[in-house]
């Protein structure tokens, strides 16, 4: 009879805390990696447990205690979750008050009428499936991941004061919401006594909309910023500085998200000098694109996310360098058009 040895626990490293940096959010109690793990990508079923569960060991034991999920996350929707869940109970239990997990829900999730937007009943029952996919008893933050302009903000204001007082959630972030939408946010949930953590903002160098109106916002109401999509989906590496290469994230149809129409000549112009610029400040283009990220006042923690421990890793070195020169400065907002 073949017997099978159990799978060996995971120990996290020892000096885990001496890698990472910490910044406060807002005027909480929460201090967040600045760089935190983005489960957007490469936890779904198309990308093998092992792979997923080396990124999510790498990233904890450089000190990324901040784990970020969405209920859509995969493919198919709910299989993020369900990887994290699977990998939570096998490596991460015994970890489970030094990790920081956040999940959301706006998008569409499953059919009907309520499977989507931002009403309460969406609200608590995808929170619900969503703690049942990755095992925990709480999350974190949990978010309203867009604007729903069918529903009153109150009712969703309202149903994220509620996940919180009923145990399912430490604290309330929302996504993709526009300054206005946001203000409007933060004054009800303060008159609820539950107030806003986090918001979550797309924001890279070839994005820079939410200095706009929003990062003010963020800033003199002491809100944290956790910005995703630092890299453009890749764009803002040196991966597509020689045309779009096979199997690349722009060339897959099925991402609706970014494709090869994304990839104009003028950005592939744009990110040729950017690369120069990195190379003189001893960085590769990601690095100093998240470098450039990390140095906005507003930003707490940037998302990342990872198709391996290497690329982890390399993201991670951004840190060895956050500083910027004015000349630099003015030289990147040249490039991008921004004065």
């Amino acid at each position: 009879m073949i017997t099978h040895e159990p799978t060996p626990l995971y120990a996290a490293a020892p000096q885990r805390y001496e890698n990472m940096s910490y910044k406060r959010c807002g005027n909480s109690g929460i201090r967040l990696p600045r760089l935190s793990l983005g489960l957007w990508q490469n936890f779904g079923a198309t990308t093998s447990e092992a792979t997923s569960r080396a990124i999510m060991r790498t990233a904890f034991n450089m000190g990324i205690t901040h784990f970020d999920l969405a209920n859509n996350y995969g493919p198919p929707y709910g299989a993020a979750e369900n990887t994290f869940g699977s990998l939570f109970k096998q490596d991460f239990k015994p970890y489970r008050d030094e990790l920081l997990i956040s999940s959301k829900a706006g998008y569409d999730m499953w059919p009907g009428p309520y499977g989507i937007g931002g009403s309460r009943k969406y609200l608590v029952s995808s929170c619900d499936q969503s703690l049942k996919r990755t095992g925990l008893d709480y999350f974190d933050i949990y978010y309203h991941h867009t604007m729903d302009p069918e529903t009153p903000l109150e009712e969703t204001m309202s149903a994220l004061d509620y996940i919180v007082r009923s145990g399912r959630a430490l604290y309330i972030g929302i996504s993709n919401y526009e300054p206005e939408q946001t203000l409007d946010a933060i004054n009800i949930l303060k008159d609820l006594g539950t107030p806003l953590l986090a918001h979550q903002p797309r924001y890279n160098l070839l994005d820079r909309k939410i200095e706009h109106g929003l990062t003010d916002i963020l800033s003199s109401q002491a809100i944290g910023a956790i910005t995703f999509s630092p890299l453009a989906q890749g764009l803002l590496t040196d991966k597509y500085l020689n045309g779009i290469p096979l199997n690349s994230r722009a060339q897959k149809s099925d991402i609706s998200h970014f494709n090869s129409n994304d990839i104009t000549q003028g950005k592939l112009e744009k990110i040729s000098r950017l690369n120069l610029l990195a190379k003189s400040r001893n960085q590769s283009l990601a690095q100093m694109s998240l470098a450039w990220v990390l140095n906005c006042p507003a930003v707490t923690s940037c998302l990342v996310g990872a198709s391996n421990s290497e690329q982890l890793l390399d993201s991670i070195a951004c840190l060895d360098n956050l500083t910027f020169i004015k000349e630099e400065i003015d030289q990147i907002n040249e490039i991008i058009g921004t004065h």
